[in-house]
């Protein structure tokens, strides 16, 4: 028989053990973050009819889709989850409570071209508030809240979220009588960071025929912040110019104002008014979060506010604001630079029973009692030599291995052997199970992140 070579197809993750459990981790205490602010869990199918999912789509996103054919239906692997929460909310309007607030973590595929740190599987962690009619700007302001919360939980430090409005870029465009090119202008700003100031006035001069001096003037502004000096202030000067100017300077006032009630330090938000976020889904508010200190790294969590969530299937206007963390992502660039805690207990038992004497049943007793009391515990039944049955523990990192021979039976307790330390002592099953308990306390309840 001709064997086949095993491998797994490139731009999807696969972790070995010890990862699985630091990115379950994360996945948890995401979910719990999310749940503080009341948001409610959704799992939606990870196969769509086709047309449901391109209903917004086109273009590029036609061309990263995956489709398959059962019969004679077209079906779609979804591309991310806020097309299939747009379908969920058109279709579940008569029976969800408004404001709709969900959050979602699951898989997503794009059939694009992998790259370090791009993917073709992954896991997206998103949360959504959706209003009927309108959404009220105090919800725009709670999600940095989210975010600095969400982050410092997974054990993050240094990390910035920046927060622009849409409005305030179209109504300078507006003022500028560029209105007409306000969509290609916004996706040239978006990118100024990475291509600097002289670079970006250079297109929007000779692509875009804006004067010099008021592409100069128009950078000056945007990168205001990065000069030290406040955008608020300085955007105040602004007002009067036109309505969406002045709406947009209201509302980013307003999230601005209520972050430190929100809980979150000014150390860790900043008003930035080159983030634009270069689709045209996004009308009000945009996030973008960063890691200072590494700034190859990219946004970690972005999002922003849109006008109609589901206008592609009702007539009813859905607006929304929201947030969605790459999660496979993060946890590749986390690894590559070394964020991950390797104290948090990555081992798939607390304790390892080896029984010492061929009759099991003390052993299986105790196993069965540290497990009652919520200790993970594995017993080791294979015919191998001591210290092999010792190096299996050692390798899985399992902090502590309990030995149950005669003497231990005849005396009706335990040997147990700290796998760290290599101090091991006789003591009844209840001192064990304590010990053992708070041994692993802390390796169980570390944070995933571990940030300098």
């Amino acid at each position: 028989m001709e064997r086949i070579t095993p491998r797994t197809l490139s731009g999807f993750m696969e972790l070995l053990p010890a990862d699985q459990v630091r990115f379950d981790r994360m996945v948890e205490i995401i979910r719990e973050s999310f749940s503080v602010y009341g948001y409610a869990p959704l799992d939606t199918p990870v196969i769509e009819a086709a047309e449901v999912l391109l209903a917004k789509g086109g273009g590029e996103t036609e061309k990263q889709i995956y489709r398959l054919t059962k019969g004679d239906t077209d079906l779609a692997l979804r591309f991310d989850l806020t097309v299939p929460l747009a379908k969920y909310v058109a279709l579940h309007y008569g029976r969800l409570t408004f404001p709709f607030r969900r959050f979602q973590i699951g898989k997503v595929y794009r059939g694009e071209r992998a790259q370090r740190g791009r993917f073709r599987e992954f896991y997206q962690a998103d949360i959504d508030i959706i209003g009927d009619g309108e959404l009220a700007i105090l919800n725009d302001a709670e999600i940095p809240g989210v975010i600095y919360h969400t982050f410092k939980a997974l054990g993050l430090k240094d990390f910035i979220i920046r927060v622009n409005n849409r409005k305030v870029l179209n109504g300078l465009f507006l003022s500028m009588g560029l209105q007409d090119k306000a969509g290609a202008i916004m996706q040239t700003v978006d990118k100024l960071e990475k291509i600097g100031k002289e670079k970006t006035a250079a297109i929007l001069v000779d692509d875009f025929g804006v004067s010099k001096e008021s592409a100069a003037g128009l950078l000056e502004l945007l990168t205001s912040s990065q000069r030290g000096a406040s955008p608020i202030g300085i955007l105040a000067s602004y007002m009067g110019k036109n309505e969406l100017l002045d709406t947009g300077i209201e509302e980013l006032l307003t999230v601005a104002k209520h972050m430190e009630a929100f809980g979150v330090p000014d150390t860790h938000f900043a008003v930035d008014l080159t983030i634009a976020r270069g689709l045209d889904y996004y009308t009000g508010t945009v996030y973008e979060t960063i890691i200072p200190a590494h700034p190859e790294i990219g946004s970690i969590c972005s999002g922003g506010r849109y006008d109609n969530l589901a206008e592609y299937y009702t007539d009813r206007k859905l607006p929304g604001v929201g947030i969605s963390i790459g999660l496979t992502r993060l946890f590749y660039v986390l690894e590559e630079q070394k964020y991950l805690n390797d104290q948090l207990l990555a081992a798939p038992a607390d304790a390892l029973v080896l029984p010492m004497t061929e009759d099991w049943e003390a052993a299986i007793a105790f196993a069965t009692a540290l497990r009652t009391v919520g200790l993970r515990t594995q017993i080791y039944g294979e015919n191998k030599k001591f210290k092999a049955k010792m190096s299996y523990a050692d390798k899985l990192g399992i902090p502590f291995v309990v030995f149950l021979g005669e003497d231990e039976i005849a005396q009706g307790k335990v040997t147990v052997k700290d796998m760290v330390t290599g101090e091991q002592e006789m003591i009844t099953a209840r001192e064990a199970a304590e010990r053992i308990a708070a041994g692993v306390q802390a390796g169980r309840t570390a944070k995933p992140i571990r940030a300098e």
